[in-house]
């Protein structure tokens, strides 16, 4: 299983949706083989899946590898409504005219960038489809609008991240989509890496960090007892930074951690005692 890690964001260019790499990559730390992988699959022309639970340096890692790449990256958050015109573009009126507008997918696939579908299930299954000419041999894209044919410039990648453990049958991939990618696993750092990354990018000491990383994998265990996702590194880097901000601890993991994890009152119990027990 590959573990992730990732430090700080360093700020890009970004055109029409479309980022491109700067000059300094954004901070990541492999613990596997991860990085080889993924650039074996881009060299190849393959698709590739990322696969792990919430704020573990899914989307971190995509941006590491198109820095390392040298690719523009193209990101798309896809949700319940999300169709499939969002993705290849459709017509618009500007000025009075009907003009076709490129959308993210289509814009991708033309200028050779790294297309990242973030949480993947979230969208529709009709939706979904429009990617499977652009994740086999043809690496083509219909554009049914325009009858256009679009073939994928060189450097094209599609990339979908996802989290299985939140996923249930009904919202779910389908083994006809599954079986176009290589899966990558991602779970949390481990605890010596979390902590320097809790220390990097919220500005905390060492030993707060060491605490915060102690308390989330403490709180983690509740998944037995109901809680619906593990708290992702994410949210220890957010509590992090209200605590380096001045907030007391105990008032920093009520706010940061406590709260966006669970409204149930035994799990707010029990997370608070773990907090007092850790803290």
């Amino acid at each position: 299983m590959v573990r992730s890690a990732s430090i700080d964001r360093e700020p890009r260019a970004v055109h029409n949706g479309v980022r491109y790499p700067g000059d300094d990559a954004p901070y990541y730390v492999a613990t596997g083989d991860e990085v080889e992988i993924f650039s074996m699959c881009h060299d190849r022309g393959l698709p590739v899946m990322l696969k792990g639970p919430t704020g573990c340096g899914k989307t971190r890692f995509v941006e590491h590898m198109a820095w390392r790449l040298q690719r523009p990256l193209v990101t798309i958050a896809c949700h319940d409504d999300l169709s499939a015109s969002d993705l290849t573009g459709r017509y618009l009126i500007r000025g009075g005219e009907t003009v076709w507008v490129d959308g993210p997918l289509t814009v991708a696939a033309r200028t050779g960038a790294i297309c990242y579908l973030d949480e993947i299930v979230e969208a529709r299954q009709d939706t979904v489809v429009v990617i499977h000419p652009l994740t086999d041999d043809r690496r083509l894209l219909p554009i049914e609008r325009t009858g256009e044919l679009i073939d994928a410039a060189p450097g094209f990648q599609v990339v979908i991240s996802y989290n299985p453990g939140y996923q249930h049958a009904i919202k779910d991939l389908k083994p006809s989509t599954r079986q176009r990618f290589v899966a990558l696993d991602f779970d949390f750092p481990p605890p010596a890496t979390e902590a320097a990354i809790v220390v990097h990018e919220s500005g905390v000491d060492e030993a707060t960090a060491v605490s915060l990383v102690r308390l989330g994998q403490r709180v983690r265990r509740l998944r037995d007892q109901g809680l619906i996702e593990a708290p992702s590194t994410r949210l220890l880097v957010s509590t992090g930074r209200l605590i380096a901000g001045g907030i007391a601890a105990p008032q920093a993991c009520r706010a940061a951690l406590v709260g966006p994890l669970t409204d149930d009152p035994d799990l707010v119990v029990a997370i608070t005692d773990i907090i007092n027990a850790t803290l």
